[in-house]
């Protein structure tokens, strides 16, 4: 495994792949010798030019932050010696710079064909309360429906805090997420289960869901049953038996939406998992399919890039108005918009927000804007999208569900055991972490910082893994048991 990177030729740090110790002597250029001064950790990073206070320090080809004081070469450069040096809202100019992927060979995967032509990769049945209220109803119902699951059909579900006391945009939040999932091909049945007099009530909800297949969709209210219980087990019985009326057929992979995320990065995230992901993404998309990025904090300081690669000048505004609406929504609660990285984040050796951001948006690869979508709202547009929505690992993933995703790739540094409510696939940044967490990692990209591999052949492999899990094979979270739905909170609860 090499010691060290230096990712752009224009970078004044390296990042270490291994633990530096003090005096060790690198050589990141031709004629260019450094001593570490000091232990430099796994991921983190190390002047290799004398970098005076106030000036910029480089990686990715670009400035990640400004240095607080002089930093001699050599030097370990994290958040004691290093701030950012983003601004507030900032005016944008259009500076288009992108280029249409060439096609390739098609592929295919063996998906779940819903008579509206949305194509699932899953055929579960999903209970999904209107209201926190029936949250432990739900899971009890859940839990009795063992009896009518098969190999191809899981019950379980979907439980919140929410669709009661809410005002606004905050209360529109949950009838519009709510509306997507059970409106979501992944699910071979959805039972709606209702209380009665909540603000967000079945007769309410329907009005969301636009045209439904009815044979896919049933409804209850508690408070007009007087078993509800068991009248939703019999309810979930149908559901099962119509499932199975689905079987898998063979689907072009030019049907495929996937979601991208990231969390609990470290120093590896923007050299392996990352960008493997933008490639994973460029070749889904030259075969006609669909990704969607979001997370917007995490796009603060790495932006225009996303924004020169929007395709018409009418996507550079909505995403100018993705990035200040968020600025907004962050000073309007009066908290800092550059807050960030977590200290998680920080400990894997990520030292500001450009830092992660410049990581982060790797995840895109290099294929041009053609979509931003609202928060909750459904992906219409082929290639890449951006999504409006937080950093929050569940409440991220949960709106790439809802926006039409049938399955999520999240890298991470750090590891995490949550599930979106459609099959999460967990990829790792390093080695260590896939070694230690093989109950929760798929996907080891730690590997491309190690001899042996390419990344044409774990961009492939990705791909392929990605075909299978779309064709039934499950992730480590699904086999786990874990399924989780986070609805963005905005407003006021009365």
């Amino acid at each position: 495994m090499q010691e060290y990177l230096k990712i752009h030729e224009s970078d004044n740090v390296i990042v270490a792949l291994q633990p530096l110790a003090e005096g060790t002597v690198v050589s990141p250029e031709d004629g260019l010798q450094v001593k570490a001064l000091q232990e430099i950790p796994a991921g983190h990073k190390m002047a290799i030019r004398d970098i005076p206070e106030g000036g910029e320090v480089i990686k990715y080809g670009y400035r990640i932050g400004i240095a607080k004081e002089a930093i001699p070469a050599g030097t370990w450069i994290h958040t004691h010696n290093v701030k950012t040096g983003l601004g507030e809202i900032l005016e944008y100019h259009y500076e288009p710079e992108f280029a249409e992927p060439e096609a390739t060979e098609k592929a295919t995967f063996m998906g779940y064909v819903r008579k509206d032509g949305k194509v699932g990769v899953r055929n579960d049945i999903w209970i999904v309360p209107t209201v926190g209220c029936m949250n432990n109803v739900a899971s009890a119902i859940a839990k009795m429906s063992a009896q009518y699951e098969s190999d191809d059909c899981e019950v379980f579900a979907f439980t919140h805090p929410y669709g009661c006391s809410q005002m606004g945009d905050d209360q529109e939040n949950t009838r519009t997420i709510l509306a997507d999932l059970i409106t979501h091909p992944n699910a071979g049945g959805v039972l709606v289960l209702g209380l009665g007099c909540e603000n967000s009530n079945i007769d309410v909800l329907k009005s969301y869901l636009g045209d439904y297949d009815e044979t896919r969709v049933r409804f209850l209210v508690a408070q007009e049953h007087e078993d509800e219980v068991a009248d939703s087990l019999a309810l979930v019985k149908e559901l099962a038996e119509q499932a199975a009326t689905f079987k898998r057929e063979p689907v072009s992979a030019d049907r495929l939406i996937i979601g991208m995320k990231c969390g609990g990065s470290d120093g590896l995230s923007g050299i392996t998992a990352n960008p493997l992901v933008g490639r994973f993404s460029d070749l889904l998309i030259s075969k006609g399919g669909t990704t969607i990025l979001t997370e917007v904090p995490e796009m603060f300081g790495a932006e225009t890039i996303l924004m020169n690669r929007c395709a018409t000048k009418e996507l550079f505004d909505d995403t100018v108005c993705l990035i200040n609406d968020f600025k907004n929504y962050f000073t309007s609660n009066h908290q800092t918009i550059y807050e960030n990285p977590s200290p998680g984040n920080k400990k894997g050796g990520i030292s500001t927000l450009e830092d992660k951001s410049l990581g982060c948006t790797q995840k895109s690869g290099s294929a041009p804007v053609h979509g931003v979508l609202s928060y909750g709202e459904k992906v219409c547009n082929k290639g890449l999208n951006l999504l409006s929505a937080p950093g929050n690992d569940l409440v991220a993933a949960t709106a790439l569900a809802a926006a039409g995703a049938q399955i999520i790739l999240f890298t991470t540094g750090r590891g995490t055991p949550f599930a979106a409510p459609v099959p999460t696939m967990k990829i790792s940044t390093n080695t260590p972490l896939a070694t230690k967490k093989s109950g929760w990692i798929d996907f080891n990209a730690g590997v491309l910082v190690e001899e042996g591999s390419t990344w044409e052949e774990e961009t492939k492999k990705l791909f392929d893994l990605v075909l299978e899990t779309a064709s039934g094979r499950k992730v480590r979270s699904e086999i786990a048991g874990y399924h989780d739905l986070a609805i963005f909170k905005q407003g006021v609860t009365l």
